[in-house]
């Protein structure tokens, strides 16, 4: 489908995600129907956003973010500020109680801040509570990305707006709907599914049995991504949801290292960072990947996991993994090739 076909079904408020990235694959002729009557808002749409400093980018095209390609109920577009490309490096979602604690707060900063310092990208919602503890934590050392649940000339909370301000200027305020979207309440479980998306792990802190991060990290499971969480005062009940996640198995989180060194980018003996590649495998010439990638010829997702046997969820790391060090590309259609 065209980028304006795509950009028109972001428009549509009743457009179901279920199975959206099959049916936009597939060239369902019922979506071209639905885009039709879009068509021309859209194109308005994308000069305003413009002259407002918003941009847009749709599936298919190379700058889409790779980590989303397996979603079954990806966006057809996203609209952002800030560089889209810091999505190209490894990334990790914080997440949790926007009730926070201070104890709560101040971990969550120093976790983000010594994941950014390790060169990962940190991920999370600009809510109150620990995702904004997240977000400055981050910035203290690097860049971070905040997805909404509104649209992106829309911050909320609005106390927020100044954080995100200073979230763009290095990094990524993201959203899949369009400028002038409100913040309503069932739009912030949907985007839920991006900050898990986005990420290979998702770390919890503070959730409280009923939290929005249960949400996050249950997309995060859905999805194939790793799912940790930070213990906490079992007084408060604001952590009885992480406790739930560490009962059911997720990784036990106090530092930054730990969750470097869960993912493979942290080696346990020397302290150094490691290889991101989830399956780990050399990314050299035996690679599998770069093995069957005949120079010349592009290849989408579906191609290169049948002859590699890699799923989606441990392809995408490798494919990230390979294209940060130009040994393969993106092009048009979301498809990779070889590098020359």
């Amino acid at each position: 489908m065209t980028a304006d076909v795509l950009l028109a079904l972001s428009l549509d408020p009743g457009l179901s995600r279920l199975n959206l990235a099959e049916r936009i694959r597939s060239e369902d002729p019922e979506l071209l129907d639905r885009a039709a009557p879009w068509l021309d808002a859209a194109k308005r749409a994308r000069d305003r956003a413009a002259a407002d400093g918003i941009r847009v980018v749709t599936l298919g095209d190379p700058r889409f973010p790779a980590a989303l390609l397996t979603l079954p109920d990806l966006p057809p577009a996203l609209w952002y500020r800030g560089d889209l490309t810091v999505l190209g490096r490894t990334a990790v979602s914080v997440v949790g109680s926007r009730a926070a604690s201070a104890v709560g707060m101040e971990t969550a900063a120093r976790l983000a801040e010594g994941l950014a310092r390790a060169g990962v990208v940190v991920v999370s919602g600009l809510a109150r509570g620990i995702d904004s503890a997240a977000h400055k934590g981050a910035l203290a050392a690097g860049p971070t990305a905040a997805v909404l649940g509104s649209g992106p000339d829309i911050i909320y909370p609005p106390e927020h707006r100044t954080l995100a301000a200073h979230i763009a200027e290095s990094g990524l305020v993201l959203s899949e709907y369009p400028p002038g979207t409100a913040p309503l309440p069932f739009r912030f479980p949907q985007r839920n599914r991006l900050i898990s998306g986005l990420s290979r792990a998702v770390v919890v802190i503070e959730a409280a049995e009923n939290s929005g991060s249960l949400i996050t990290a249950a997309c995060a499971l859905e999805q194939g991504r790793e799912v940790m969480a930070v213990p906490g005062n079992v007084l408060s009940g604001r952590s009885r949801g992480a406790h739930a996640l560490i009962r059911d198995g997720a990784c036990i989180v106090e530092r930054a290292e730990d969750v470097l060194q869960e993912l493979g980018l942290l080696d346990a003996r020397s302290g150094t960072r490691g290889k991101a590649l989830s399956d780990g495998s050399d990314v050299g010439s035996g690679d599998p990947v770069l093995r069957v990638l005949e120079p010349g010829l592009a290849y989408d997702l579906d191609q290169i996991c049948a002859a590699t046997g890699l799923d989606g969820v441990r392809l995408l790391p490798v494919l990230m993994e390979l294209e940060l060090r130009q040994m393969v590309r993106r092009v048009t259609g979301g498809r990779f090739m070889r590098s020359a």
